[in-house]
């Protein structure tokens, strides 16, 4: 049951895009009370290009697995597909989140760098270095924007569903 509109009259009482009520002190772009800044989507275009980049390697692993590449474990290589899958899934989720300001994915991110930052360095060390420098630039990066004090005020969501009454 949604809470009635304060005033039938007043134009916020038509409900938003989630079906309650706009508030005036609120603008519609921002969950904090600030503009989105431009650094949010940059991070948040990182986390989705490294989800999509995971979503890419399980597709080629999925193929390699049907093909019949020599494993030594099938259902080993079932669930080594099974983990791509979820992390891209879940970078994906927290990509879009961040996007949103939920206070949440930020830590996602940042875990997921770091796991990039360590294969990154040997990938970069051992001969790739192409490969190596395109894991750690993006990563650190979005590192350091993960810190910026914009993207700390914009991404303050607590996440919760509105009240009932």
């Amino acid at each position: 049951m949604s809470r009635p509109p304060a005033s039938p009259s007043s134009p916020d009482s038509e409900p938003s895009d989630d079906g309650f009520p706009r508030r005036p002190d609120r603008p519609e772009h921002s969950t904090s009370g600030t503009a989105r800044p431009r650094s949010m989507a940059v991070i948040s275009g990182i986390v989705a290009a490294e989800a999509t980049a995971l979503l890419a390697a399980a597709a080629w692993y999925g193929v390699q697995l049907l093909t019949g590449a020599p494993v030594l474990s099938f259902w080993g290589a079932v669930f080594t597909l099974a983990l791509l899958l979820a992390f891209a899934s879940w970078l994906y989720a927290v990509a879009v989140f961040l996007f949103r300001g939920f206070r949440w994915p930020r830590a996602g991110a940042l875990v997921a760098q770091l796991f990039v930052l360590t294969i990154g360095f040997p990938t970069l060390t051992g001969g790739y270095p192409l490969a190596g420098a395109a894991m750690l630039i993006p990563a650190a990066a979005a590192i350091v924007l993960l810190f910026d004090k914009r993207v700390i005020r914009f991404a303050s969501r607590a996440a919760g569903s509105p009240p009932a009454l």
